[in-house]
């Protein structure tokens, strides 16, 4: 399931920031592809997209620094809905 949601979320970051070939441990904070606003962009889309509320002790930057780091999120958030 994770490599789908990993796909789904490649799909949203790679269509709104034209950063293609990102790796999916590729940190696009530290690689300056994407800042605060653009962080609740992502979490809008998770929650909207995947049908979850993210909680709140889970609105940690470092849970939105990756597609594996959101993969995990979206997987971790779906086991305790």
């Amino acid at each position: 399931m994770e490599s789908n949601t990993k796909a789904q979320i490649r799909e949203f970051i790679e269509g709104r920031l034209r950063a293609a070939d990102l790796p999916d441990d590729g940190d696009i904070f530290t690689l300056g592809l994407a800042n605060s606003l653009f962080a609740m962009e992502l979490v809008l889309f998770i929650e909207k997209h995947f049908g979850l509320q993210i909680a709140n002790d889970e609105l940690d930057i470092a849970n939105f620094r990756s597609i594996s780091a959101m993969a995990t999120l979206v997987d971790r958030s779906r086991l305790a809905a």
